[in-house]
């Protein structure tokens, strides 16, 4: 099997950029902190190509190489405080469905993203996020049930 070369990865990240913000904006709140993560998921896929051994999965793995870049910013310490009223602010730039997915555990906010925006199949979601189609399945039907309550309780208020 030919190795993928970093040309060919150059343009899968450049024709993925959209789904890799999408990937790093459902676990961290900060645009510039996606940035970071999405420049360190560059930087290691193209140090770690040779270890890439099924050219067909590379998307799933640079997702995965990006989740932990995600998770490792949160566990820097914060220079900056995540503002209280970052659902209120969420609402207001982005609607009521956005800042109700952004209240949800990352864990379940990354399987809606990855399933509802961008469109991978469960078996898909369940290699990136390192878990089984089941447990993948068990997220996105209690983020559905939590985005439902959310969405209703905004309504009362609304």
């Amino acid at each position: 099997m030919a190795k993928l070369t970093k040309e060919e990865l150059g343009s899968i990240i450049m024709d993925n950029k959209n789904m890799f913000y999408h990937v790093a904006k459902s676990i961290l709140p900060n645009d510039s902190d996606c940035s970071d993560a999405i420049s360190e998921m560059i930087v290691k896929g193209y140090d770690k190509l040779d270890k890439l051994k099924d050219k067909s999965s590379v998307k799933a793995w640079l997702v995965r190489i990006l989740i932990n870049e995600c998770y490792n910013i949160l566990r820097l310490p914060q220079t900056t405080d995540i503002p209280e009223n970052l659902y209120s602010e969420q609402k207001e730039e982005y609607g009521y469905l956005y800042a109700a997915l952004y209240e949800l555990p990352d864990k379940l906010r990354t399987a809606m993203v990855l399933y509802y925006m961008e469109g991978y199949q469960i078996s898909e979601i369940a290699v990136m996020l390192s878990c089984t189609q089941s447990a993948v399945k068990n997220r996105l039907l209690r983020a559905r049930k939590l985005m439902k309550e959310k969405l209703k309780e905004d309504e009362k208020y609304a």
